[in-house]
């Protein structure tokens, strides 16, 4: 426990479920910082303290852990950030911090969804090997060097930030815009760009499932990248679970958090 005895929490974010759950720290009076990766050139206004980049493995989130006696872990990382998420659970153990997971349902199929479900990047890649078809590749700029070996597609990028050096595909059009997205703009865009398929990650949640409505409304197949395997771990699954993490009797916070 930090010198005045008052609890330090350590948001992991960079999701939407992380930017509704600042708010609500920060109105409870709770001590909280907001970390980043990095990885976008305009993040959101997190409603918190904020550090942007890497503590540098396990290693070096356990020594921030340490320095800066956090009290308590909270997960708001996207869903395949699995090697962020992996390194809190390994530092939390180390240190004896507290972690919890704010994490968001998957997305299941439902009637009239085509969904072919691949493992990984490299099994998306291969069902890509196919003759040439227009493709929404909504993968994140991380991935998208992988995709290059199969350049027959025309592949439609829609991305958060414009990217920094000319996608490696012979043909393509990129679209900077930021979520959440709806229905009637995607079906929009899908219709626009005359898409035959979509590549997405299972992110879940309700930001970017406007796609996957959307290609169910217009009968388009899906290629959907199964999530990484996590350690186990405490899931939580709105802000109002984790004020009810944090009150626990063992948490040092106390109940008066308005829950």
């Amino acid at each position: 426990m930090p010198p005045d005895g008052r609890p330090n929490l350590l948001v992991l974010g960079g999701t939407t479920e992380a930017r509704q759950l600042a708010p609500i720290l920060a109105d409870r009076g709770l001590r909280a910082t907001m970390s980043l990766a990095g990885r976008v050139q305009r993040p959101a206004h997190q409603g918190l303290p904020t550090r942007v980049g890497g503590f540098g493995g396990v290693a070096g989130l356990t020594a921030y852990l340490t320095q800066n006696r956090v009290t308590h872990v909270i997960d708001a990382t996207h869903p395949f950030a699995a090697q962020m998420s992996h390194n809190a659970v390994a530092a939390c153990a180390q240190t004896g911090v507290p972690l919890a997971a704010l994490t968001r349902a998957p997305w299941g199929a439902q009637s009239g969804d085509d969904w072919t479900r691949v493992p990984d990047i490299a099994g998306a890649v291969a069902a890509l090997d196919c003759p040439a078809r227009r493709v929404m590749l909504a993968v994140g700029r991380m991935h998208l060097d992988a995709f290059t070996a199969n350049p027959q597609h025309r592949y439609l990028l829609r991305l958060v930030d414009p990217p920094e050096k000319p996608p490696g595909f012979p043909r393509h059009d990129v679209i900077v815009d930021r979520g959440p997205f709806k229905l009637d703009g995607d079906t929009r865009l899908l219709r626009d760009h005359r898409i035959d398929i979509i590549v997405s990650k299972n992110a879940g949640g309700s930001g970017a499932r406007a796609k996957i409505d959307a290609a169910r409304a217009l009968g388009l197949p899906v290629i959907m990248i199964d999530r990484p395997v996590l350690p186990a771990r405490t899931e939580l699954h709105s802000p109002e679970e984790v004020l009810g993490w944090l009150s626990h009797a063992d948490s040092g916070i106390g109940t008066d958090l308005g829950v």
